[in-house]
């Protein structure tokens, strides 16, 4: 009668552990889901805003080198201006890179670590 009711908890512990696992599993895939859709929607948001950021900045940037040649009588001075403009931001950027980093990581760190 003993080894009986130990056979039935035995049978008992080995069906809630199986549950446990199956449950364990299901969970992770829907995290593992849940993580990839926020990393593809994120990146499908970021190459759009990017592509437009980029084209407006394109577009932007002709503008001004012909209004600046218009100003200074010489369109291709104008558009040395402007890429002079994109030489110094991009030294600045080169020169404050190690400040820029910190509130970059800051932020994908909380992304990241987000509790479900």
């Amino acid at each position: 009668m003993a080894f009986e009711e130990l056979k039935e908890s035995i049978s008992e512990a080995e069906a809630s552990a199986k549950s446990y696992i199956d449950s364990s599993t299901e969970f992770y895939k829907l995290k593992a889901f849940k993580l990839l859709m926020k990393g593809v929607t994120g990146f499908a948001q970021a190459a759009f805003i990017g592509i437009a950021v980029v084209l407006s900045l394109l577009f932007l940037s002709v503008a001004a080198g012909f209004w600046i040649g218009a100003e200074l009588e010489n369109t291709a001075l104008g558009f040395l201006c402007v890429g002079g403009g994109y030489i110094l931001l991009g030294i600045l950027v080169f020169v404050f890179r190690r400040s820029l980093v910190k509130p970059l990581m800051a932020r994908f760190s909380e992304l990241y670590f987000e509790e479900i």
